[in-house]
């Protein structure tokens, strides 16, 4: 971490103008390691530091559940740090609209044959919203989470950068991060490692140092998604065909809620397809409640439309010029950035990815980020079509194959 105050600019290490000790600082505290050396952190460097933890969901039901975000533990654990290191904590109550913004929209995306991704939900609609709305009511000058991201000064305004520690790397969770919202968030934990984060904590006293990184999505404790979208749409789970791409139906199944783009288990067809091909399933039609199912080179996408984009670059995205601009694409948050040019279309953008990527979903996010080493993010959109090589052919087929 950089000098807490700097006496030349008049700036403190999180390039605020004051001494830390005037700089009223939010943070987000989720009961975890992360979370908890931010907060921490700041204290030991003198900023009033406030710690405020979100109620998202009934945290009863997982008090003891290990490995989880904001289960009912993570509540008790914010509060024992703040305890630990004093600072005054909060508790909000968060459930309603989370509930709404957040679990609503995975199962109806999960019901439209998309592969929705909560945890950027979460961060756009609830975190970075309300809670920084909160974080201003009680006069900070910034909301501090313990994400591995980072934030710094550019030509044009705070710009989010890949952290340190790649392997931690969380900058596919922060696409929807808007400009507005860079210029008052900050991310202490961009230029530390894991272990290093871990080290912190212990040489703080904290009892949370050696806590099990989050895991599994919050509101599903059991690990099965498919039972909170049953049980938030029960019309869901209707039962339709599974069907090869050249049209013939091979088998039933149960509904699409049970089946993602890239699955080869479970898909109640026997082991292999005509030929002894082992299939996959490449595209959900929830109009006519179909599991469409083909060989591993039908899953290879190398075109995308977006829809949403948030743009984080220089200038307007209207401005990117007609021939496209060349990017570095993520389209999985396992995945490394692959080359790509992105191009405007209509409200939209279009990305060509020069290699292909298996298992890419409609539903999913592609993060942009600057062609030259992959560092600065450049904003991102939501996946509406991943067109593959076998749909485009398709479209030549005859009538009784699968259209696109």
């Amino acid at each position: 971490m950089p000098d807490a105050f700097d006496e030349t600019t008049g700036l403190n290490s999180l390039d605020l103008p004051g001494r830390p000790e005037e700089t009223r600082v939010v943070v987000a505290m989720s009961g975890g390691v992360d979370s908890s050396v931010t907060a921490a952190l700041l204290k030991e460097q003198g900023y009033d530091v406030v710690g405020i933890t979100m109620q998202l969901y009934d945290h009863g039901a997982a008090v003891s559940r290990k490995g989880a975000c904001c289960a009912g533990q993570d509540i008790h654990d914010a509060r024992r740090v703040a305890e630990r290191i004093g600072i005054p904590h909060y508790v909000l109550d968060y459930e309603e609209r989370f509930r709404r913004e957040v679990m609503d929209d995975f199962a109806d995306s999960y019901a439209a044959g998309e592969t929705p991704i909560p945890c950027v939900r979460c961060n756009e609609r609830v975190k970075f919203r309300d809670l920084l709305d909160t974080a201003r009511d009680l006069g900070a000058a910034a909301l501090a989470t313990g994400h591995y991201i980072a934030s710094r000064k550019g030509v044009t305004g705070r710009e989010l950068h890949r952290p340190r520690d790649l392997d931690r790397d969380q900058s596919y969770f922060l696409f929807t991060t808007t400009r507005e919202q860079l210029d008052f968030l900050r991310f202490p934990l961009g230029e530390l490692t894991k272990p290093e984060a871990r080290a912190l904590a212990a040489r703080m006293g904290l009892d949370i140092a050696d806590k099990p990184d989050s895991q599994d999505i919050c509101f599903v404790p059991s690990g099965r998604y498919t039972t909170i979208v049953q049980k938030l749409r029960p019309g869901a789970s209707e039962p339709g065909d599974v069907v090869h791409l050249d049209g013939r139906v091979l088998g039933r199944h149960d509904g699409i809620i049970n089946f993602t783009i890239g699955q080869r288990r479970g898909l109640g067809i026997g082991a292999s397809g005509p030929e002894s091909e082992p299939l996959f399933v490449v595209k959900l039609d929830p109009a006519r409640h179909r599991v469409i199912v083909g060989p591993k080179n039908a899953l290879e996408t190398r075109k995308l439309t977006l829809r949403d984009i948030n743009w984080l670059g220089d200038g307007p995205f209207e401005a990117v010029p007609e021939e496209g601009v060349a990017v570095l694409a993520k389209v999985r948050s396992t995945r490394a950035p692959v080359p790509a040019r992105l191009r405007r279309d209509g409200e939209g953008a279009t990305v060509e990815l020069l290699e292909g990527e298996e298992g890419v979903a409609p539903g999913q996010a592609c993060v942009f980020y600057e062609a030259a080493d992959g560092g600065r993010v450049l904003g991102g959109g939501w996946i509406a079509r991943a067109e593959s090589l076998w749909q485009v052919e398709a479209a030549a087929a005859p009538a009784e194959a699968v259209s696109p």
